[in-house]
């Protein structure tokens, strides 16, 4: 059973036990109804109490069950609390560690409230893009004032238990338990104490009124739309509250309540958020490698390299108390490398993000080395050097000679071939990819690259301790550029034909943006180093000499224009500053060039770019699934969406396609393949395109 039920005297108590967060589906639902009648037909309960069994009294909805037919079976959530409202005896919630959404709804249906300190309090539904079902913004408003509660329904924001009790007049908790450990004793007394007491109290009873009335809830939806622009929930959320203090009753202000849940849950931005949500937490699944998979202990952490990479790399492990050992070749490398993690630190205790104690602890477990033979006691070396095959070998036969058995050896790798780094050594079983984005302290994707031998406790190391950094791991297979870099090569191939045939960079990157993402195609590569793509390429040229591109990028590096670095790329660029600037030389040279080879440049429409841009993502990333190279599209749209800056209202470049409908995905890709200054080629579709489309599904 997930709703247990016991007797403690003239006390009934019902504990929620649905691991992990006792998410409320049906047969918990039942369960307390159930108990309710259980305890209703026996003269000798005076009082009942809910609680929650473990770490939290409710998370809310049992995730297992979104988009299922239980999920909105009777009894639903309204029907439960409906239940709690028309019980003759009083019902106390005992509330304690996590009450949350579906959770929080529930115990504001309860007579009385009882809440442990330090309980995390939220309705976090606006980031699923939904606002809350139940009687969230009927009630909340009543028991901590409308502008408390506005406040928490819409930006989804959890708020300490010891706050909310801090507000004046709240009406939310009856009484705060002294300790978590304490609550059920202190929740038995108070029941008894108001077993007795009549008319049991209501939350729907109470008043709801804001004393500015229309012009504060102006206001507030000028507030949210200006922060969530893209976003249509958060105004929702004002409207709803609006609603609570407006209605001539109560279920006049639950049907506009269910109303606006139900446009919500239509729209594509709530599609996309709950994709997200969903998608992030399979990611942590790989099919093959079981949860129970044994780990390996990661007490130590080498790191091989002490540029602006390995640093950020090593500044994940001391953020989460792990020691650190940092290698170089020369010990002025060492210390120019750890003065940059320090300003890094310092730059986060001037905004008030870091306390001088915790920066001077994390720096406290680094140590520098210029000798391998320190990084023998690590269970865990990084490599952060220069990307040449060459250098890794070099790199990876000494870490077989120096590291200890069972040490896991990873490359930092973003294109090269991770089976041909692991042959280096005679343990490729202990040998992975771990793909951190610049700046690796900041940004939240980790790719982890499956090597052919590499071990599925490996695997299952690497993706916990990722969770223990703050990061979105995702698996990919070993190919060239494994899922992020393969698919954006395309994306800027296309940015390079849309130059030939009459774009500027300028537009290119302004529709890209105002499509979403934070900077479009040129100013990105600027940014990144224009000679990286040129490194590439000219790779590409011996290895794949039919592919094809436009020659504009080359033409640029040729001049020495590499970007921001160089204060000259795409664009122009003061020294010193990220503004980017029109540039008039680089205008000349797409004319020149276009005049070259004959080409009379077209007016390019934003949808068109788009469209290219976008597609040509989701025709590489469902090759990458054909391929194996990722094991689900919402892994694909994850890279996409924590890497690369793809919106998130819009769901990953697969999740788009999807919204998109691949039909008409198909038909634009068969549009731009007959276009001769495009690459044909790149846009034959991947048999999976076709055979989804004409099924009339989607990749998920």
């Amino acid at each position: 059973m997930t709703a247990e039920y016991q007797v403690h005297g003239d006390v009934a108590v019902i504990t929620l036990n649905n691991p992990p967060v006792n998410g409320l589906g049906l047969e918990t639902r039942q369960g307390i109804v159930d108990a309710l009648s259980r305890a209703e037909d026996d003269a000798g309960i005076k009082a009942v109490i809910i609680t929650g069994a473990g770490k939290a009294f409710s998370g809310g909805a049992d995730i297992k069950e979104f988009g299922t037919p239980k999920s909105l079976q009777d009894p639903n959530l309204h029907s439960v609390i409906r239940a709690l409202e028309n019980f003759s005896k009083p019902v106390v919630a005992a509330i304690h560690t996590v009450c949350m959404g579906g959770g929080l709804e529930l115990a504001l249906g309860c007579h009385y409230r009882v809440a442990a300190p330090g309980c995390t309090v939220a309705l976090p539904e606006v980031k699923l893009g939904l606002l809350p079902g139940a009687g969230g913004t009927q009630r909340l408003p009543r028991v901590i004032g409308v502008e408390p509660a506005t406040n928490m329904i819409a930006t989804g924001e959890a708020v300490p238990s010891e706050m909310l009790a801090m507000i004046p007049g709240q009406k939310l908790f009856d009484k705060l338990a002294a300790s978590v450990e304490s609550l059920p004793a202190e929740a038995l007394e108070f029941a008894r104490k108001v077993a007795d007491v009549r008319p049991l109290p209501l939350v729907r009873n109470l008043p709801c009124k804001h004393p500015q009335g229309e012009a504060y809830f102006q206001f507030a939806r000028n507030m949210v739309k200006g922060m969530a622009k893209n976003f249509p929930a958060p105004a929702k959320c004002v409207d709803a509250v609006e609603a609570a203090t407006k209605s001539r009753n109560f279920e006049d202000g639950l049907t506009t309540e269910r109303d606006l849940f139900l446009n919500l849950m239509m729209t594509p931005e709530s599609r996309s958020l709950r994709h997200l949500f969903f998608a992030e937490r399979a990611a942590s699944k790989i099919p093959d490698v079981p949860s129970d998979t044994p780990k390996r202990d990661v007490r130590k952490v080498g790191v091989i390299g002490a540029g602006t990479m390995g640093g950020g790399i090593a500044m994940n492990f001391l953020n989460a108390g792990i020691p650190v050992t940092m290698l170089e070749m020369k010990q002025e490398a060492l210390e120019r490398g750890v003065g940059i993690m320090r300003k890094n630190y310092e730059a986060q205790i001037k905004k008030g993000k870091l306390k001088q104690d915790k920066y001077e602890a994390r720096m406290a477990l680094l140590s520098t080395t210029l000798s391998y033979d320190d990084l023998k006691d690590c269970d865990l070396i990084i490599e952060a050097v220069f990307e040449d095959l060459g250098v890794k070998e070099q790199v990876f036969s000494k870490l077989d000679e120096v590291a200890k058995s069972g040490a896991i050896l990873a490359s930092n790798t973003s294109t090269l071939d991770v089976d041909k780094i692991a042959a280096f050594t005679k343990r490729p079983q202990d040998v992975v990819g771990m793909h951190f984005f610049s700046p690796a302290n900041v940004m939240k994707l980790l790719e982890v690259v499956r090597g052919a031998k590499t071990a599925k406790d490996v695997l299952a190391t690497v993706m916990a301790l990722a969770k223990k950094i703050k990061k979105t791991a995702v698996v990919s297979g070993v190919c060239d550029g494994f899922i992020g870099n393969r698919m954006i090569e395309r994306y800027s191939q296309q940015a390079g034909f849309l130059l030939d045939e009459g774009a500027t960079p300028q537009q290119v990157d302004k529709a890209i943006e105002k499509f979403g993402f934070p900077m479009g195609p040129f100013r990105m590569i600027d940014m990144a180093g224009n000679d990286i793509g040129w490194a590439i390429r000219k790779r590409r040229y011996v290895e794949q000499p039919d592919i094809k591109y436009s020659k504009t990028a080359d033409l640029l590096c040729e001049m020495g224009r590499f970007g921001q670095k160089t204060s000259a790329g795409w664009y122009d660029y003061e020294a010193g500053k990220r503004d980017a600037k029109p540039s008039a030389v680089v205008a000349k040279m797409i004319e020149d060039y276009r005049q070259q080879q004959g080409i009379t440049p077209r007016k390019i429409s934003d949808d068109e770019i788009v469209q290219r841009l976008i597609f040509s993502l989701v025709n590489e990333g469902a090759k990458i699934l054909e391929e194996g190279i990722a094991s689900k599209s919402g892994d694909i749209d994850m890279v996409y969406l924590t890497g690369y800056g793809f919106p998130v209202w819009r769901g990953g470049p697969m999740h788009y396609a999807g919204e998109v409908g691949l039909f008409n995905v198909l038909q634009a890709m068969k549009r731009f393949a007959r276009n001769p200054l495009d690459d044909a080629k790149a846009w034959k579709p991947a048999k999976l395109i076709e055979t989804l489309a004409a099924e009339g599904k989607t990749f998920e």
